[in-house]
């Protein structure tokens, strides 16, 4: 006979005291069980690089204890030390408690394989672009990279940075209308020690980059149409609103970008934007623009890519 687990009449722990806990639980292993019993009791939200409690649980312990992702299992075993083992009761009581992403906590969120410093003023990293940028974009260059590439509404600066690790003969520029969140930006160019290349520019939307062409824009600009922002999970309203909302269809920012764009490519350039699940408000807005829709092997949706020809093409379509 199959069993299920009723929520409503299990007890968290999470009242213990701390002192309890640190008694009764020692090892990598007891914490990750006893996290992630919490966080499924807590009813959680995953979003910002985890989807359940398990993985949310794994991300918060290898964090506090500065472990890779792909730590050797054996250390699963090892005993923490008392002031290991506080950290990471005292990291699960505040994500229960104030609803705060896991990467805010930690400082830290992971994007396209490499470390990005994060905190309330950026959105968390989280975009499927990452893919895109792994491969080298080579869909779009096959035979060379792009000479120079633009992040627009650059936020922590994941995406250019990023790209700029995996290309390392491109130029690239991180532009943001926020001063707060190039603040965060210039943080990684420095952590990732690729200032020779990499420049952050303040800019609404193309406003602050007249005269500058691109080989490649690419911008996670905000899409949540106001239906969604409304009743978007706690988790996200500690993200900078600025960032996610775009009015009423969340376009507000991508009309922009379409009708201003073709003025910063190069004639074989490419403009890849993600919209998310703002993608139904863009194929009613355009009804006769070919936007090509991509696909990812890691999940996502969303991001459509347009030539410079197709920009061309369809101009009339953007005014």
């Amino acid at each position: 006979m199959t069993t299920h687990l009723n929520v409503e009449h299990s007890h968290s722990t999470l009242s213990l005291s701390e002192s309890l806990l640190v008694s009764q639980l020692f090892t990598l292993r007891d914490y990750l069980r006893w996290v992630s019993s919490e966080f499924y009791l807590a009813g959680l939200h995953y979003g910002h690089g985890t989807d359940s409690a398990w993985d949310e649980a794994v991300a918060l312990c290898l964090g506090a204890l500065h472990l890779p992702w792909n730590i050797d299992p054996s250390v699963l075993e090892a005993r923490l030390l008392p002031v290991e083992r506080q950290r990471i009761i005292a990291l699960a009581r505040k994500r229960i408690t104030t609803r705060r992403p896991l990467p805010y906590l930690l400082g830290e969120s992971f994007f396209a394989g490499h470390p990005f410093s994060v905190d309330e003023r950026v959105l968390i990293p989280r975009s499927p672009i990452a893919e895109l940028i792994e491969d080298g974009f080579a869909a779009w260059f096959p035979e060379e990279p792009p000479a120079s590439v633009l992040d627009l509404c650059t936020g922590s600066g994941c995406i250019g940075i990023a790209t700029a690790l995996y290309l390392p003969t491109c130029e690239v520029a991180l532009a943001d209308i926020s001063q707060d969140a190039l603040a965060v930006a210039r943080q990684n160019i420095t952590r990732h020690d690729v200032g020779d290349r990499v420049r952050a520019v303040e800019s609404d939307v193309f406003g602050g980059l007249e005269g500058r062409r691109f080989d490649l824009i690419v911008s996670n600009p905000p899409y949540v149409d106001a239906r969604d922002l409304a009743t978007m999970p706690a988790e996200f309203r500690h993200e900078p609103s600025l960032a996610l909302g775009a009015g009423s269809d969340g376009l507000d920012i991508v009309r922009r970008i379409l009708r201003e764009a073709r003025e910063h490519l190069t004639d074989e350039g490419w403009l890849i934007v993600e919209v998310g699940n703002s993608d139904r408000h863009v194929e009613a807005a355009f009804p006769d623009v070919p936007f090509l829709w991509l696909e990812f092997e890691r999940g996502g949706q969303g991001v459509f890519a347009l030539s410079a020809a197709e920009l061309d093409a369809h101009a009339a379509s953007f005014q």
